[in-house]
């Protein structure tokens, strides 16, 4: 891997530019597969430690809300202290919180202990990017982002193959326990070959603005999850409303903030805007299909959550296949049109899913899940490409961590989204066992529950239709999106 890597260096800006990437591909592979893998383990996660449902799911949502608050942060720390230390800090980090989820002995623990997990997946996925922008020069980005998204795939794979296997044949603590040796080779390969090639801009940290964006975030993806598994309530509603009035009182404080922790002039480059929603509002839209389809075959036809799990390999797989070359027609004709054909791409395959049945092969998943996989490996690397690219160089840091904030969000948002929507046809607790994989529907019910999903799958497709719509509008302003931003008034160094 490492030598067809080499071939993406043309112009030196790093002497080792394939062993970078592979270190690379390692953090993210495995905070991908943290993703997946604990899917397969929530069952026997729920039996070993008692925890009880309404609980369970905040061993996934913690994980993702943890990288959701705190990417733009972390990612500022990078432009501040060095992005390689900073992507170092967070292996470190999720070694840690690996082996503590291995020992967790109650349901509050192994959340707990998710959450440490997460904050360590934060500081690998929003300094990644940056790692990739300053070690490739613009012109070879696009393929360095399609390779990173490999390691995406590679590790949703991972995930539900090795999950599998631990789950059935040993414990599910040895899906935490893996990720220690893997994570120490990973920090023994980037500390003597990853170096910080760009200067640090030493700033005051931007207190006020992580507290308030943090809160706000946390406190309306919090009702969001919560508005998954039960009514709407005045808790429910007042944290919608908090969190949005934090989110306001953020903006307003970045405006007067000598250095703040995001410039909002950042959102004053042309694309930057569309960019961004674009990567939320595909999250939000593909995200929830993970969650759909497992429900789906769980539910509907009655698979176990490995079986389940297993027919979505080929789809990670046609991703990973995919994706280099997604990245490299980025390089070559501009990100525009790589990610909103991918996008189109990504409609069609839920317009597969939204039709599955009773009794439909389960041919048509694995061909729905395939074409979902090379839509994803034509936006992924290309709309990763656009936004690097359009940032000054001093902020690439912040830019990799507001692109993880977006898509993170939305990945949040996509499992609320699916859960309200299928929930129509019965209750959202038995919708939430279904996804667990702790029940499956007596036949009398399944008609009525497919015919939820099939809503849920078009809502979905409504999401995507919205980010094609905005990637799509870059047209206008492409011939700014191939070339690179240097720092100009418009974005002050400052800007962190």
């Amino acid at each position: 891997m490492a030598e067809a890597l080499e071939k993406i260096d043309a112009g030196e800006p790093t002497t080792r530019p394939g062993l970078v990437m592979v270190i690379v591909v390692i953090g993210v592979l495995m905070a991908a597969l943290d993703t997946t893998i604990v899917v397969l383990a929530l069952p026997a996660m729920e039996h070993s430690l008692h925890i009880a449902l309404s609980s369970v799911i905040w061993v996934i949502v913690g994980y993702l809300l943890v990288i959701t608050v705190t990417a733009t942060q972390v990612g500022r720390l990078g432009d501040m202290f060095g992005r390689v230390k900073m992507y170092e800090a967070g292996f470190l980090i999720f070694i840690v919180g690996s082996a503590l989820c291995a020992l967790a002995s109650n349901g509050a623990t192994i959340i707990a202990f998710r959450v440490l997990q997460g904050l360590g997946g934060a500081f690998i996925t929003a300094n990644s990017g940056a790692v990739l922008a300053d070690n490739f020069p613009p012109e070879r980005r696009g393929r360095a982002y399609g390779f990173n998204a490999v390691g995406w795939n590679i590790g949703a794979i991972l995930g539900i193959l090795i999950g599998g296997v631990i789950i059935t044949y040993v414990s599910w603590r040895w899906i935490f326990w893996i990720n220690v040796p893997t994570g120490v080779i990973a920090l023994g390969l980037a500390i003597p070959f990853l170096h910080d090639r760009s200067p640090r801009h030493r700033q005051r940290i931007d207190w006020l603005g992580m507290v308030t964006l943090g809160l706000g975030l946390f406190l309306i993806l919090w009702a969001m999850v919560k508005l998954s598994t039960e009514s709407l309530s005045g808790e429910i509603a007042g944290a919608l409303v908090i969190g949005a009035a934090f989110v306001v009182l953020f903006s307003i404080i970045e405006r007067f903030v000598k250095e703040p922790m995001v410039a909002l002039s950042m959102f004053r480059i042309r694309t930057m805007p569309s960019a961004l929603l674009a990567s939320l509002f595909q999250a939000i839209g593909t995200f929830a299909v993970f969650f759909l389809v497992i429900m789906y075959l769980q539910g509907v036809r009655g698979l176990t959550p490995l079986h389940a799990s297993l027919l979505l390999v080929p789809g990670y797989l046609i991703g990973a296949a995919f994706a280099p070359y997604g990245g490299k027609l980025a390089d070559r004709i501009g990100p525009i049109w790589p990610a909103t054909v991918g996008l189109v791409i990504q409609i069609a395959a839920l317009a597969i899913y939204a039709q599955l049945g009773l009794h439909t092969n389960y041919a048509v998943i694995v061909v729905a899940s395939a074409v979902n996989g090379i839509g994803g490996s034509g936006f992924y690397p290309a709309n990763t490409t656009a936004v690097m690219t359009i940032s000054p160089p001093h902020a690439f840091g912040t830019a990799s961590g507001l692109l993880r904030t977006f898509s993170n969000v939305g990945m949040v948002f996509s499992f609320a989204v699916a859960v309200l929507v299928a929930a129509r046809s019965i209750s959202k607790r038995k919708a939430f066992e279904i996804f667990v994989g702790t029940t499956s529907l007596p036949k009398h019910l399944s008609h009525t529950f497919n015919t939820g999903l099939h809503s849920s799958f078009y809502s979905s497709m409504s999401f995507i239709v919205v980010a094609m719509v905005l990637s799509s509008t870059r047209l206008l302003y492409r011939r700014s999106e191939r070339s690179v931003v240097t720092p100009s008034p418009e974005v002050p160094v400052s800007a962190g």
